[in-house]
């Protein structure tokens, strides 16, 4: 009898992680949704995401909110992007950050948007990093491009701030704080994120 019972506990286990559902709170884990695909005509590998803290993986999630749906938060600190949904939930994507001395808060708004979009580093990192100067007219969009897949721009009153949510490649920076001051996805997160959020959408960086 108990190897029984023990059989169906791991047959009841195992089809909870098929049905991409998690047991740490989430209303939903998209840990399944991380391989390969073409996109655009670029072919984006798969990321390891065992590789990659469940924490960080995509999933919805419980998150009461005074913002209206839509909005994006921005949690620095936690290491999470939420796009605001409808019943009290969010969408939560797990982001890299930017180092020490490059940190940024606001709000802002999604001014625009780009599919594999064009890189161009400003002036003050190509001071900082001299061997950028060849990319002062901007990288062409591709699987090695510091933008990734997508990227949203944003700006506030005085115009643009800068700062860009955007994929990487670099999946592993995820969780970390280590870039120049954007919030980084992975590629097929910030793909998901790019469907989801509108032109217009208020965006929070706390």
């Amino acid at each position: 009898m108990r190897m029984k019972t023990l059989t169906i506990s791991a047959a009841l286990a195992l089809a909870t992680a098929l049905a991409g559902c998690s047991t740490d709170g989430a209303v939903r884990l998209f840990s399944n949704d991380y391989g390969a695909r073409s996109d655009a005509g670029y072919s984006l590998p798969a990321i390891p995401i065992y590789k990659v803290d469940r924490k960080y993986h995509r999933q919805v999630v419980r998150y009461p909110s005074d913002e209206k749906p839509g909005t994006i938060i921005v949690d620095t600190g936690e290491k999470h992007l939420y796009l605001i949904m409808e019943d009290g939930k969010a969408m939560r994507y797990g982001i890299g950050v930017g180092r020490e001395g490059f940190e940024w808060k606001g709000t802002a708004r999604v001014a625009a948007k780009r599919e594999w979009p064009v890189w161009t580093p400003p002036a003050e990192m190509i001071k900082r990093q001299p061997e950028l100067a060849k990319y002062r007219n901007g990288m062409d969009p591709g699987l090695g491009n510091a933008l990734g897949a997508r990227a949203l721009y944003l700006y506030n009153k005085g115009g643009d701030t800068g700062y860009r949510l955007h994929g990487t490649p670099e999946w592993a920076s995820i969780g970390k704080a280590m870039s120049s001051g954007c919030i980084r996805l992975m590629n097929q997160d910030i793909i998901d994120l790019y469907s989801r959020a509108e032109i217009g959408a208020k965006v929070i960086v706390r």
